[in-house]
């Protein structure tokens, strides 16, 4: 894919993971819209940048993901999606003074994430499959954000875990649906990640974030994050995969 004759859309733009790879993105030529609440936020790294759109919405109301889609399309063929868009709420199934966690809670973490990230992907995909396929047959990219917590989610990470391994569960579903229109799918599995709001953390908490993490002993840096994107991205061979980064980080159960 001649990634500077596509556009792309990054949910979830605005923030620290997502606004690395937006930069990362606009660096390989590509017109990126992000897509975000903060819609002010993005309209700034879209003036930093020069180039590119932002478009306030929510990842689950279908006429603000096709306001996102029709933006990116309007400056060129949709190539790719990074659904970065995601968070959730701490809580354990049962607290310790015997109180049940609220559905409330638990819903809207599985909706943020999982139906989130399905949500955009499905409508973006009905957009990628009418390009013109490269010489390879491929049309699109699309790549989702999980979280090792999806692996081996901690106490009060019931709802967050179930989220994100909801998104791993759907990298090779996904990636199987969409090979007969040419589209990839993967999906990447963050650690402890040295967003601006980690990063705002006191030092003891920060220290004891990175405690576990075997090598670099550091917290990820959204810049490596945006490039695995771009690694995904640019190797046609990576499709229906969950990729760690988290610098061999296995979180303990607390």
């Amino acid at each position: 894919m001649e990634l500077n004759q596509h556009s792309a859309v990054v949910t979830g733009g605005a923030g620290g993971l997502g606004s690395a790879t937006v930069r990362r993105l606009s660096a390989l030529g590509m017109q990126v819209v992000i897509f975000d609440r903060a819609l002010e936020a993005g309209e700034a790294i879209v003036a930093e940048l020069g180039s590119g759109a932002a478009v306030g919405g929510d990842v689950n109301d279908d006429a603000d993901v096709a306001a996102a889609l029709d933006a990116a399309v309007a400056m060129a063929p949709l190539g790719v999606l990074v659904n970065v868009a995601g968070g959730g709420m701490g809580g354990r199934t049962l607290s310790r003074d015997n109180v049940p966690m609220d559905m409330g809670a638990f819903r809207a973490t599985m909706e943020l994430n999982a139906l989130g990230t399905f949500n955009v992907t499905r409508l973006a995909a009905a957009r990628m499959a009418t390009n013109e396929p490269d010489a390879t047959g491929q049309r699109g990219v699309v790549v989702n954000t999980a979280s090792i917590a999806g692996y081996e989610g901690q106490t009060g990470q019931v709802a967050y875990g179930a989220a994100k391994a909801a998104i791993l569960g759907m990298s090779l579903p996904l990636a199987r649906d969409l090979a007969p229109v040419g589209i990839r799918v993967c999906a990447i599995a963050p650690g402890t990640m040295g967003t601006p709001l980690m990063q705002s953390a006191p030092e003891e908490m920060k220290a004891k974030l990175v405690e576990n993490i075997v090598f670099p002993r550091r917290m990820g840096e959204p810049e490596e994050f945006a490039l695995l994107v771009e690694s995904i991205v640019t190797n046609p061979y990576l499709n229906g995969e969950n990729i760690r980064l988290d610098g061999a980080l296995r979180f303990p159960p607390k």
